[in-house]
């Protein structure tokens, strides 16, 4: 269970199997059925979610826009509401399974005192902020600034498997179009193939 987390640390950091061991301490398995929330909106995000198996999104439910997916996240991805795990403020969002998914989860406080157990993780978890403003910084760009076929172009070349795990309804809110424009898309790039 814990095999993909030790994979995914060391891709970023040394760490001994003492320190491992230490670190698997502190998070906690859980397992959500297909369309089981691990977090809704208004409660405070708890937890920080490495993804074990399965496949999960993160989105926020208006009256005047439906649903919009914010996030998605596959096995060796971390995922929960920063600003709400940080902070302890409710959340706007909600992270819900798209499968039968197991996560590993791990509160705040415990992530707090492994930093001074295995203090090699603050790096580890410093690398993975960066990454992530890194990557909501080229999809605000990516968003103003391509058109509808280019962002569904580079989404599969960056998650070509999302075709088959995500619906189609669901890429077109992630991407900011509508299913018809998506299906327009994904037909027009079949015939030039």
């Amino acid at each position: 269970m814990y095999e993909l987390l030790n994979q995914k640390i060391r891709e970023k950091i040394s760490l001994t199997d003492d320190e491992f061991q230490i670190c698997k301490q502190a998070f906690v398995p859980k397992t959500l059925h297909k369309h089981q929330y691990l977090l809704q909106q208004d409660d405070v995000a708890r937890y920080l979610a490495f993804v074990n198996e399965g496949a999960l999104r993160m989105f926020a439910s208006g009256e005047k826009n439906g649903e919009i997916v914010i996030q998605f996240a596959f096995p060796g991805w971390w995922i929960t509401d920063n600003f709400s795990f940080l902070t302890g403020e409710p959340t706007v969002y909600n992270i819900q399974a798209l499968e039968n998914t197991s996560v590993l989860l791990i509160g705040k406080q415990a992530w707090e005192d492994l930093f001074d157990k295995v203090p090699k993780l603050e790096r580890y978890f410093r690398i993975l902020l960066q990454n992530n403003y890194i990557a909501t910084q080229r999809r605000l760009v990516s968003s103003l600034c391509q058109t509808a076929e280019e962002k569904y172009l580079s989404l599969i070349k960056a998650q070509p498997d999302i075709i088959q795990r995500v619906p189609q309804h669901m890429i077109a809110s992630y991407l900011g179009i509508t299913p018809e424009t998506l299906s327009r898309i994904r037909k027009q790039a079949s015939y030039t193939r």
